[in-house]
């Protein structure tokens, strides 16, 4: 039954996600054209200044999303409709705090820190203002998000995010009718989106989620227990938030908003492709933890297992074809090639293909709820790729070295992360080491070396797109089939293909 349901849900994210993924690298295209390559890196630097707030966001995030999934697991109603309160209540808590941050550091951080042309500062502050706007309406809508996610509504939720590109979409074509700065339009409309998802996420949950509509409760024990949770969880965030913004200021500072124009574009491809793992993961994560709640140990750690091993071949049978092709496809979907993007890509892929491996980890990690030396551990290791990335690009190198770093300290987090989690919830590191590492490693190697022969051997198929990605697809797919999975695993494998074609 388990099964059935994460097929289902996957399918629905995946739909969701192929809609949704196509839209949004056309809607890229379209802003690029529309604001042109510095105001496009504006927006990408300067929304990244209300992004880094959301270390507070992201904590409760998790917290929240963990605590319904478990009272669903062990199937305590009225437990349930105080968690989602309380969380109502917490969230609103923080956009107050991200709030005050924003109009005071944030905003020092606009005015004073960032490289922006002179002629572009009043828009790069509209731009802000409506930034944190758009990022409070967010905050709001999580604990209505975490509860769909949680009750395993992905028809809904992949409803939800397809009518939201669609409407982002349309507002990207309306500012061909308005001859106000198109930059700060941009900036409005994208926030009246937000505002209009945020009410429709909360009418359904009202309507068609009892346990969690929303009543005022107040439960100190619960509030800290939550609270506490987050708390650990917020190292966590903050580590990968002060990198990954961290390193956008840097490569701004250093090399100015068309580097950040590059660097937004490379990360709206990276970012197309986790919506495919995520969308496996988000269909996986709610059943780990309530496995767990319900002390079917065994079966979580099978989920972990396989989890972590689909969600590398899921990104690499992509990733694969991506890379070969990463010039043609740029050109395809830009008509320009922005420069480092090519290398952007290209390193990015190989970060995502390392972090695939993680999310069933930190999963698991959470569903234990003791988080604390997982994310002391972990965020510290994340922490340091900026002091080593600024190091460097003092010394003179070139932007693309903030991914090399970026994917080094990946390798180490994800060892880490191996360690820590086998211990919190009695997961096997051999078996995570036989059952994952070398099957997907195996794959990685044989695909490269085959992709490199056909290289040589086919080389004019090769300069087709079209001729070398249906190649490579089909390589890697008989590969990943043949070598990656055992013999429970095809059979798992073709039962997806045949419910799929039924």
């Amino acid at each position: 039954m388990n099964n059935i349901t994460i097929l289902k849900n996957t399918l629905f994210l995946y739909v969701r996600m192929i809609l949704v993924l196509l839209i949004s690298l056309y809607i890229s295209r379209i802003v690029l054209e529309q604001l042109g390559v510095t105001d496009f890196g504006i927006y990408s630097v300067v929304g990244g200044i209300v992004t880094m707030l959301s270390f507070f966001n992201s904590s409760m995030s998790s917290a929240t999303q963990r605590f319904i999934s478990f009272e669903l697991g062990k199937k305590k109603i009225l437990q349930l409709t105080k968690v989602f309160s309380l969380s109502v209540i917490i969230h609103f808590i923080i956009a107050i705090g991200v709030l005050i941050l924003a109009e005071t550091i944030g905003l020092w951080v606009v005015n004073n820190l960032l490289t922006i042309p002179e002629n572009r500062l009043s828009a790069a502050n509209w731009v802000y203002q409506f930034s944190v706007i758009t990022f409070i309406i967010n905050i709001i809508s999580v604990p209505y998000n975490a509860a769909i996610i949680a009750h395993e509504r992905m028809n809904v939720f992949a409803y939800i995010g397809v009518f939201e590109v669609v409407l982002k979409l349309l507002l990207v074509y309306s500012l061909d009718f308005f001859g106000y700065d198109k930059l700060k339009l941009y900036a409005v409309l994208i926030c009246i989106v937000s505002l209009t998802i945020r009410l429709i996420y909360g009418i359904y949950t009202n309507k068609k989620i009892k346990a969690c509509k929303f009543t005022f409760i107040w439960d100190r024990n619960l509030f800290n227990t939550l609270f506490n949770y987050a708390g650990w969880n917020l190292w966590g965030n903050i580590a990968v938030v002060t990198y990954n913004q961290g390193i956008n200021i840097l490569l701004n500072i250093y090399f100015g908003p068309i580097v950040n124009a590059s660097r937004e574009l490379s990360f709206q491809v990276n970012s197309a492709l986790n919506k495919l793992m995520s969308g496996f993961q988000t269909a996986m994560n709610p059943q780990i933890v309530k496995n767990y709640a319900s002390k079917n140990i065994d079966l979580m750690h099978n989920l972990i297992l396989r989890g972590s091993k689909f969600s590398f071949f899921l990104v690499f049978i992509i990733s694969v074809p991506l890379f070969i092709n990463t010039h043609k496809i740029i050109f395809m979907w830009l008509g320009i090639i922005p420069e480092y993007s090519i290398i952007f890509v290209k390193l990015l892929l190989i970060n995502s293909l390392i972090n695939s491996l993680s999310g069933p980890l930190m999963t698991g990690a959470q569903a234990s709820g003791n988080i604390k030396l997982y994310q002391l551990i972990i965020g510290g290791l994340l922490l340091m790729i900026l002091p080593f990335s600024y190091f460097l690009l003092e010394m003179g190198y070139s932007p693309e070295i903030t991914l090399y770093v970026s994917i080094f300290f990946g390798i180490l987090t994800l060892f880490a992360r191996i360690i820590i989690v086998s211990n919190l919830i009695d997961l096997s590191k051999k078996q995570f080491l036989l059952k994952v590492i070398i099957p997907v490693f195996k794959v990685f190697l044989t695909v490269l070396f085959l992709v490199k022969l056909f290289q040589n051997i086919l080389p004019s198929y090769f300069q087709s797109l079209i001729l070398s990605s249906v190649i490579v697809l089909v390589l890697t797919c008989t590969i990943v089939f043949y070598i990656g999975l055992n013999k429970i695993e095809k059979n798992y494998a073709k039962n997806i293909i045949s419910n799929i074609l039924k």
